[in-house]
């Protein structure tokens, strides 16, 4: 079941920002969740967990596009990095500071350019660090090593506007919909690959959004028939001539964005517009693959939703997964935290639950996936347990798992010349006294 949020433990206040698109309007880690706010600059508003309650007026931001931004994305093995794009055809990298925003930062760390009109949708790699997908107005989807600052290749141009784009399972094959309604599936490592395409997997002219199913060979569609009744699809990369099941789900105007839990199966459509929240469970042996399990209601229509990684989530209290429903009420915007909770009467940790899942660190260099390799994400444990004495969370091999690096406290440029201009004040006072005790500065 879904427990409902109490009004205390909502976020409110937000002006969100007017520009529309393909986004999911709000992105959210195991620390922090984000939103594009208005006004200029495209201000990013960075929300800690724990400030409940009203959004407070002047508050620190991110604010450095010359454009609306469009779509963010955390960083999934940095909890302090987050990528934004925008409207002015670039995509920026920005560091939050341990504790959060407490000053407005206006300089980015990495700035990436290359598209040529509006960068619409962006998605971090999976499994290798670093690595950066995007796509943009000009048909393009490129792919980006943010560590260096650079591009490492571009897709293939697509013959209209891009309408989604995600990663498969390991991170092997990027998965994009268009306008032209087809699919298509590549390697971004190979310039202009395209392996597999579904030609008009929906007949209706709305977007169409698509995820991978885990590890599986299997991929889903959500869009929308003549009629506009909105439907899911399931296909099968060995065979992509025919679905392999299509469910009807409702005749309504608002795009379905899914999410796939890969740890319990679950595949989760979140409709914006919609009220409510169905969760389907996907199944390679029941005769029937997809077989719904529930359905959220309520009153309040979402703007935008997404999902926080497991290693959030109160284990203890049977949290399965725990969505953050972003909703606009008379100009200003609500986030609704909704947790998703199996009861049991047990107060010890169900591992049948909670298998090892996503441990947040990556498991290849972004050379190394440019290189060839495929690698399964590394798992943990989220067993408070099971390290005994120190109560670390351990990986699914029995190991320790290690401990994350403490959070960078990023600088921007700006605070970085001031400490130069600082630096240099001091060297010129020093090199004064020597040059008076008739001794030289220079070294031989």
């Amino acid at each position: 079941y879904v427990e409902p949020p109490k009004k205390e433990d909502t976020y409110t206040g937000f002006r969100l920002s007017t520009a529309t698109g393909e986004q999911q309007y709000i992105k959210g880690n195991t620390k922090f969740f984000a939103l594009a706010l208005q006004g200029g600059g495209g201000p990013i508003g960075i929300v800690k967990y724990a400030a409940k309650g009203a959004y407070p007026t002047g508050a620190p931001i991110l604010s450095g596009h010359k454009g609306s931004v469009l779509d963010l994305d955390f960083n999934p093995f940095h909890e302090h990095l987050i990528a934004s794009c925008s409207d002015d055809s670039t995509v920026k990298i920005w560091g939050i500071p341990q504790d959060g925003l407490t000053e407005t930062i206006t300089e980015p760390l990495v700035d990436l350019t290359g598209h040529g009109r509006k960068v619409t949708l962006i998605r971090f790699h999976p499994t290798a660090s670093s690595v950066l997908g995007s796509v943009s107005a000009d048909h393009t989807l490129k792919v980006w090593d943010i560590e260096k600052g650079g591009e490492l290749t571009t897709g293939p141009e697509h013959p209209d506007l891009i309408q989604d784009l995600v990663w498969s399972f390991e991170g092997k094959l990027w998965g994009t919909t268009c306008k032209d309604k087809t699919v298509r599936l590549g390697d971004a490592r190979l310039k202009d690959d395209v392996q597999f395409t579904v030609k008009q997997p929906h007949e209706g002219a709305k977007s169409t959004k698509l995820c991978f199913l885990g590890d599986r060979p299997l991929f889903a569609t959500v869009g929308f028939t003549k009629q506009s009744q909105r439907q899911l699809k399931l296909w099968d990369m060995r065979n992509t001539e025919k679905h392999v099941l299509k469910l009807d789900i409702d005749q309504a105007a608002g795009v379905i964005i899914p999410f796939f839990d890969v740890d319990t199966n679950i595949l989760y459509l979140c409709g914006k517009g919609d009220g409510n929240i169905r969760y389907y469970e996907i199944s390679d042996t029941a005769k029937t693959p997809v077989f719904a399990l529930s359905e959220y209601r309520s009153t309040s229509a979402a703007k935008g939703t997404c999902f926080i990684p497991k290693r959030g989530l109160d284990v203890m209290k049977c949290e399965t997964a725990r969505a953050l429903k972003l909703v606009s009420q008379g100009g200003q915007g609500i986030v609704e935290p909704l947790s998703f909770i199996v009861p049991r009467k047990s107060d010890a940790f169900q591992d049948d639950l909670f298998p090892p899942t996503f441990s947040g660190n990556a498991g290849m260099t972004a050379d190394e996936w440019f290189a060839g390799a495929n690698k399964p994400q590394l798992t943990v444990s989220l067993d408070p347990t099971a390290s005994g004495l120190n109560n670390e969370r351990r990986d699914d091999n029995g190991a320790a798992a290690a401990k994350k690096s403490a959070a960078i406290t990023f600088k921007t440029p700006a605070q970085l010349k001031n400490e130069l201009e600082a630096a240099n004040k001091k060297i010129e006072v020093l090199s004064k006294r020597l040059t008076d005790a008739g001794l030289s500065a220079d070294v031989p």
